[in-house]
């Protein structure tokens, strides 16, 4: 086990220094042919993807400023172009198969970051020493909902903001939930745990922050029907409340 002392200067008065620890690929996890298959699809499809997914994730991280942030499962490190150049990243991605393009991305787009395996449901950082931390398409895949948000607030500094963009199960009667319900097993084994009938925006709502703003709608015009139902937003801690972007997808 190592360990690095991240963000060693800080804006809070609270926290001096952030030390990771856990650092090593112990953490991580490589499913062979399956994460390699992930790591290419997440790369090829990624310019469609962030076309799809554009209103949501203008909606929930196109105020997010330069600061100390973490990112849930950063994958290929689709969101980087909503992170300002000299911010601070801790990327959570425990699937090793993701590592290298994600590195090349953060080195290309001017990101100081920290690739980090641990889980979301323990992330190795101390309390309240991060600005913002945000995930898209990730809590599909987490074992502990509850216990990632209960993560994500313990290391939020107050007033710090929790911003999400997520694939959920389809309301019913929908075409689409039946199709999400027949698809359930095979999909989360391809996809490395992606659970398509995650409630999450009940799970979010109750996760005990000070404010969460929280849209549901689809993705529109997506080949990807049986995630095409989502939620976005900003969840908030105590002290401080922002309101979404405007630029909000039309439901």
């Amino acid at each position: 086990m190592s360990s690095t002392t991240l963000f060693p200067t800080t804006t809070s008065s609270t926290v001096a220094s952030a030390t990771l620890t856990n650092l090593d690929d112990s953490a991580g996890f490589d499913n062979g042919l399956r994460g390699q298959f992930n790591a290419w699809f997440f790369a090829a499809f990624d310019r469609y993807i962030a076309h799809v997914s554009s209103a949501h994730k203008q909606a929930a991280f196109a105020d997010l400023q330069r600061g100390d942030i973490v990112e849930l499962g950063a994958g290929v490190g689709a969101n980087f172009d909503f992170i300002a150049a000299g911010s601070r990243l801790v990327a959570i991605e425990p699937n090793l198969a993701m590592h290298s393009r994600l590195r090349d991305r953060a080195a290309s787009r001017g990101v100081k970051i920290e690739v980090v395996t641990a889980s979301a449901e323990q992330i190795p950082l101390p309390d309240n020493s991060v600005d913002d931390v945000i995930c898209s398409l990730v809590l599909c895949t987490v074992d502990d909902q509850q216990a990632v948000l209960a993560e994500v607030q313990r290391i939020l500094r107050p007033g710090g903001r929790f911003r999400f963009v997520e694939h959920v199960l389809a309301p019913q009667p929908s075409p689409r939930r039946l199709l999400q319900l027949g698809l359930h097993r095979s999909w989360k084994w391809l996809y490395e745990g992606c659970d398509l009938c995650r409630e999450t925006a009940s799970v979010i709502e109750g996760a005990g922050f000070d404010r969460v703003a929280l849209s549901r709608t689809r993705m529109r015009h997506s080949i990807f029907v049986p995630v095409n139902s989502t939620i976005y937003g900003i969840a908030t801690t105590a002290a401080g409340a922002p309101l979404l972007n405007n630029n909000q997808p039309r439901k």
